[in-house]
């Protein structure tokens, strides 16, 4: 018997956001134990999203009676896979509608899924579309062990509830993709500040950071003999050289220019250490030229190699909303942005790959070599030039 009370509680409970749960996969949990309670035998319950996201196509949570949720994600070619096109979700998200099958009849039934789980003892399955606000559809499943499967009672119980699980998994995607392309377009720091509500023009903030800017030799020349596809590719495999060392030593891509690239590592007012921050950047700077040392590109009988520059320096920028009254770009500005910039021309001259400030070399042993005094344009005096004393080959 299906309590109709506590499925109507369960659906007011969702309507209000789940408050109750700190998580989606929380949301899942509770929501399936109270079904539960009231009267609906489930065994296994799943919910498939589609989300916004330059790598992941869609993300997964799954409940199983007595487990914790398990959530997964899923790339663009699992569109075209047996798994999805052999499956009733395929069904489900294209036509919009309910699919209900019999595991215990598998073998006459067009979806393989149905043999796995009757052979963990289901004994009905029902596919549900989550729709949501802008007719996009999304999927649930719902499994029973229960002798005879689900009763007419279970699945109004079920579908009582989708308009509401729908609402939630819409607004709860709808902020994680808001956060997802912030995170790529601007930057984990500033994507939290602007979700946070610093979105009004000449907010800024004052930053003391190691500051990374570089640029890859000879671009000018390889966009002009090579066709406009090749150098975007190019170009992606280029800064995947570089951003996954800058992240992983715990900088922020800010900003793609052309084929140049400006990363800042924040140094904490409280407690940061400038040395060991200026450490990092380096051992990004030294793992990035790795990577682009051992980088080829086949075009034609021709293998294309590939040479950058990047400048290191440590200082106080300004960071924040910056634009016109209704296009704003969050990005850092500052006398210490602009001694980057040149210093990174002045590494191309000097034919060198890293090459760092006084106050950065100053800060950060490094092995470092003083290359001289140089003069810098919009800078009063001159700026002395530090490289790596490895990269002596090279000058």
């Amino acid at each position: 018997m299906v309590d109709t009370a506590k499925i109507r509680d369960l659906a007011g409970w969702l309507v209000d956001g789940a408050r109750t749960a700190a998580t989606p996969a929380e949301m899942m949990a509770q929501a399936c134990e109270r079904l539960v309670e009231a009267g609906v035998p489930l065994w296994r319950v799943g919910v498939f999203v589609r989300t916004l996201h330059p790598e992941i196509f869609g993300r997964s949570f799954v409940w199983r009676s007595g487990s914790d949720v398990e959530m997964g994600t899923v790339g663009f070619d699992f569109m075209d896979s047996p798994q999805f096109t052999q499956s009733p979700l395929a069904t489900v998200v294209t036509d919009g509608v309910e699919v209900r099958a019999n595991p215990l009849s598998a073998a006459s039934e067009p979806f393989p899924i149905l043999m796995d789980l009757r052979a963990e003892g289901a004994t009905d399955y029902v596919a549900m579309p989550l729709t949501f606000l802008d007719r996009q559809m999304h999927a649930s499943s719902w499994t029973t062990k229960a002798p005879g499967g689900f009763t007419a009672d279970h699945l109004q119980a079920i579908r009582s509830l989708i308009p509401a699980l729908s609402r939630y998994t819409e607004i709860v995607g709808l902020r994680r993709t808001a956060s997802i392309l912030l995170d790529t377009y601007v930057g984990n720091r500033a994507g939290e500040r602007i979700l946070g509500g610093q979105i009004r023009r000449g907010h800024t903030d004052t930053m003391h950071a190691a500051i990374w800017l570089s640029d890859l030799r000879g671009f000018t020349q390889l966009s002009d003999r090579l066709p406009a596809e090749i150098v975007v590719e190019i170009l992606n495999h280029y800064f995947d050289c570089q951003v996954a060392a800058i992240r992983s030593h715990g900088g922020e891509v800010l900003k793609f220019m052309g084929d140049g690239l400006l990363a800042v590592f924040p140094i904490p007012e409280q407690g940061g250490d400038p040395a060991e921050i200026c450490g990092r950047a380096l051992e990004a700077a030294r793992q990035s030229r790795a990577s682009v040392d051992a980088l080829e590109y086949r075009v034609g009988e021709k293998t294309e190699r590939f040479r950058f520059g990047v400048a290191l320096h440590v200082g106080q920028l300004l960071y924040g909303n910056i634009g016109g009254a209704d296009r704003l770009d969050f990005t850092c500005i500052g006398p210490a942005v602009n001694l980057a910039a040149r210093l990174e021309k002045i590494a191309g001259r000097l034919k060198r790959t890293v090459v760092a400030s006084e106050a950065f070399a100053r800060g950060c042993a490094g092995g470092w070599a003083d290359l001289g005094a140089f003069p810098i344009a919009g800078f009063a005096g001159e700026q002395r030039v530090f490289g790596l004393r490895d990269e002596a080959a090279l000058g």
